[in-house]
């Protein structure tokens, strides 16, 4: 049985990024991958992009793909909707994409901005032809993001792991 804990999850996704020959990171700012951001940053092989907007990622890595290399998109819930338009590219293309979304608008959310997309998340991203895996607890994160990373390095698909609110835990403000 394994004793991964919330807190260690972000290093078993980091491992599994590095055991597929992931090289780039594109991301948009969040706390949810805070510690998952930190690590690529810190790796000499890896590259991390921060972004404006999360469509601009789907780019990148379709260039990144183009050059060579393997690329994961991170993003909130919230920045899936940015990218409906984008995930067109590697859908058409049939470049793989591997995104990693952390969760809103569902366990907790005190904000409701967030609850219509967290709740659409998942049916949007496969109305794009995308597949999802959804993932809630710490334990079974590493070998989900590796199923998600075979997925679409090895099938040129667009694969997309879904953070459980649970697994990243309920923001707040300030209180």
């Amino acid at each position: 049985m394994s004793t991964v804990t919330i807190a260690d999850w972000p290093q078993d996704v980091f491992r599994s990024l590095k055991s597929h020959d992931v090289r780039q990171i594109a991301y948009v700012p969040d706390a949810g991958h805070a510690r998952l951001i930190e690590l690529a940053r810190a790796d000499n092989a890896m590259r991390a992009v921060v972004l404006s907007s999360e469509q601009e990622g789907v780019a990148q890595l379709a260039g990144a793909w183009l050059g060579g290399q393997r690329g994961a998109l991170l993003m909130q819930s919230s920045g899936v909707g940015n990218c409906i338009n984008m995930l067109s590219l590697p859908a058409h293309c049939r470049m793989p994409l591997l995104m990693l979304v952390t969760m809103r608008g569902h366990h907790g959310e005190f904000n409701p901005w967030q609850v219509p997309m967290g709740q659409a998340t998942r049916s949007v991203l496969q109305a794009m032809g995308a597949l999802t895996f959804e993932v809630d607890e710490p334990a079974k994160v590493g070998e989900t993001v590796n199923a998600a990373a075979r997925m679409a390095f090895e099938g040129q698909a667009l694969a997309a792991v879904l953070l459980s609110q649970r697994l990243i835990g309920a923001k707040t403000f300030g209180r």
